[in-house]
C-alpha cells in the first residue's frame, strides 16, 4: 500500500478557458446531433444571455465541481464579468475553494481508486475520496477551523450566508490569501472584490457547518451567530426585484436550481410582478423519471412560473465537459465586453447613517 505521502502526489490542475479558443469547436458542434447540438445551442444562448446588459446572470453550482478543476473557469467568469450572482453548495465554496485558498490542494487518484477499492486504507490515512481525487481530511480540519475564527470574529446574530461568505473573503484579503501576494486566486476572493454575492441556502451542509457547529458549542449559554435561511431567500429575491431581467446557467440540479429559479415566485408572493428567468441553461447527468429536481426540464420549471420558454436548454453531459465549452465559447467571442460590474452584494448591504 502506498503512502499517504505518495498518493498525495499530482495535484488537480484548473483548466484555463483563457488558453483554449473553442469556438470553431463549439461552431462545428451545430451541425452535429444529439447533445453535441444542445451544447451548441446552450453556448449561444449564453453569449446572448452577456449580451444582453441589462440580465443579471446568476451561476448554480452543484455536484462536486471545483475538486475537478473548474475552479478557474469560474473566477475568470466572475473576474469578467459574466456572472452577477452565485447560488452554490457549500461544499463547492468552501471546502473546496475556500480550501484552496488556504493553499491546500486537491490530487489525482489512480483508477484503481475509482469504485472503493482501498478506502479502508485511505481512511486509516486520512484521506478522502471524491471519486477520482484525493483531499487530505487532516488539512480539511485546519479548514473547519479557519471557517471557526471567522465566525469568531462577527458580532453574534443571525446571517444570511452570504454575509458569511463576504467575510470570509475579508479573510483572504487581510491575510494576503491573494494573486498580489503570490498566491492562487479563489472564487470566494474573487466575488468579493467584484461585489458578486455567493449564496448557499444549505450551508451548514458543508465545512462551515463544522466552524459554526464549534463556535456555538463554545458559547454555549452565550449570544452565538446563527444561519439565517429566510434572509439568504429574501436576499436573492431582491435580487430579481431590483434587476428584473435574469438568466440562469446552472451547473447540476439539486438545491442552488429549486433556489435560484424560485426567486421569481417569491417576488410574485411580496406583490411584486416579476418576469420568469428570460434564458436558463442546465448541465446535467440526471433524468426526469424519478421527479427529482435535478433531473427536471426547464420546460417543466416553465409551468410553475419560473423559466420563459423561449432561450432555455438542457445539457445532457457531464460539467468538466461541457462547463468549460459553453463558459469558454463566449470568453472567446467576447460576449462580455460591454459588461459592467452590477455589484449586487453592496445593493444588498443595509444603509447606515
Amino acid at each position: 500500500m502506498p503512502t499517504k505521502k505518495e498518493l498525495l502526489q499530482q495535484p488537480i490542475q484548473h483548466i484555463n478557458i483563457a488558453e483554449h479558443n473553442v469556438v470553431p469547436l463549439v461552431d462545428a458542434m451545430a451541425h452535429m446531433a444529439y447533445s453535441a447540438r444542445d451544447l451548441n445551442r446552450a453556448a449561444n444562448i449564453y453569449d446572448m444571455m452577456l449580451r444582453d446588459t441589462e440580465c443579471g446572470v446568476i451561476l448554480c453550482l452543484a455536484g462536486s465541481l471545483i475538486s475537478a478543476g473548474l475552479q478557474k473557469v469560474i473566477v475568470d467568469m466572475v473576474r469578467n464579468n459574466m456572472v452577477d450572482a452565485i447560488v452554490s453548495t457549500g461544499a463547492n465554496i468552501v471546502d473546496q475553494d475556500f480550501f484552496e485558498a488556504l493553499g491546500f490542494r486537491h490530487y489525482i487518484a489512480g483508477d484503481e481508486y475509482k469504485y472503493g477499492a482501498g478506502d479502508a486504507d485511505l481512511r486509516e490515512m486520512m484521506i478522502d475520496r471524491i471519486y477520482d481525487t484525493f483531499i487530505d481530511e487532516e488539512e480539511l480540519r485546519i479548514c473547519d477551523e479557519t471557517t471557526e475564527k471567522v465566525i469568531n470574529g462577527m458580532k453574534p446574530g443571525a446571517y444570511s450566508s452570504r454575509e458569511y461568505i463576504r467575510e470570509m473573503g475579508k479573510y483572504l484579503k487581510e491575510n494576503g490569501r491573494t494573486p498580489e501576494k503570490g498566491n492562487a486566486d479563489s472564487i470566494i476572493l474573487a466575488c468579493y472584490e467584484k461585489g458578486v454575492p455567493i449564496f448557499c441556502p444549505a450551508f451548514s451542509d458543508c465545512s462551515f457547518g463544522f466552524g459554526i457547529v464549534a463556535h456555538q458549542h463554545a458559547r454555549q449559554g452565550k449570544p452565538v451567530c446563527s444561519i439565517d435561511s429566510g434572509k439568504d431567500f429574501y436576499e436573492l429575491t431582491q435580487i430579481k426585484i431590483q434587476n428584473p431581467t435574469t438568466g440562469l446557467l446552472m451547473i447540476g440540479g439539486g438545491v442552488p436550481k429549486n433556489f435560484a429559479q424560485d426567486i421569481v415566485v417569491a417576488a410574485d408572493i411580496l406583490g411584486v410582478e416579476a418576469s420568469m428567468h428570460k434564458y436558463a441553461i442546465q448541465i446535467t447527468v440526471a433524468d426526469s423519471r424519478d421527479g427529482a429536481l435535478s433531473g427536471s426540464t426547464l420546460k417543466e420549471a416553465s409551468s410553475w412560473g419560473k423559466v420563459d420558454l423561449t432561450y432555455e436548454q438542457m445539457v445532457y453531459s457531464e460539467a468538466t465537459i461541457a462547463f468549460p465549452l459553453i463558459a469558454g465559447y463566449a470568453f472567446h467571442k467576447k460576449a462580455q465586453a460591454k459588461r459592467t460590474e452590477k455589484r449586487f452584494s453592496e445593493k444588498l448591504e443595509p444603509v447606515t447613517a
